[in-house]
């Protein structure tokens, strides 16, 4: 059965927010896999805000690894505490970076990315996964983005 998102055209970062995670919920009620949530949720993503790169890092065997994006080919493995993504693994807290070439130890998946938000996913106050969206643009996210990422990311349940 294909899906379709209502794209939200207001240039109010929140309205687009407010307007796309019931839409998100919509999607993702119902169904149990994993994977298949959250190649949805970074579709979703990509598709409403136009940002370079948007995907997911499961904990598995204490690293990082890719799972589902939408973007350029990106980093497989990422190790705990290492670049933004294991940083917000290890630290189990959403980080919001401005410039990433000003992040200690930032990797360099792709030269194009220029900001970027994580939030780490939990089940049982463990992190399992980390949300991660990279943008083409200095400064592009803010705690707007936190705020309503965090509510899309509560959405996505790890059994």
């Amino acid at each position: 059965m294909a899906e379709d998102l209502k794209l939200i055209t207001s240039t109010d970062k929140a309205e687009q927010y407010r307007s796309l995670i019931p839409q998100i919920a919509a999607l993702l009620t119902g169904e149990t896999d994993l994977v298949a949530n959250m190649a949805n949720v970074s579709a979703a993503l990509k598709e409403q805000f136009k940002w370079f790169w948007v995907g997911f890092y499961l904990v598995k065997n204490d690293v990082l690894v890719l799972g589902p994006f939408q973007g350029p080919v990106a980093c497989t493995r990422i190790d705990l505490g290492k670049g933004v993504c294991g940083t917000a693994w290890q630290q189990k807290q959403t980080i919001i970076v401005p410039d990433v070439d000003a992040f200690p130890g930032h990797i360099a998946c792709a030269s194009a990315s220029r900001s970027e938000i994580v939030l780490p996913l939990f089940s049982y106050g463990n992190v399992f996964a980390v949300l991660d969206v990279d943008s083409d643009k200095l400064d592009e996210f803010d705690e707007t983005d936190a705020q309503y990422l965090k509510q899309v990311v509560e959405l996505i349940k790890f059994k």
